[in-house]
């Protein structure tokens, strides 16, 4: 299963980590992925969904 948030598509992305002395090494930056249960579509079903999408109340949480 992909690191993907279902409501705004937030995926892992690439780059560097730059050490003191300037040289570089690749790296994955992964977003942070909760899996919640959420109502899609009428539907109660369990997903992954990034925080910043949980803080600004994108999604309803079914408890």
């Amino acid at each position: 299963m992909s690191r993907k948030c279902i409501v705004c598509g937030k995926n892992s992305k690439s780059g560097n980590t730059v050490s003191y002395s300037n040289k570089a090494s690749k790296r994955i930056f992964k977003p942070n992925i909760q899996s919640l249960n959420i109502f899609l579509n009428g539907k109660k079903t369990r997903e992954l969904v990034c925080t910043s999408c949980i803080k600004s109340d994108r999604i309803k949480k079914a408890i």
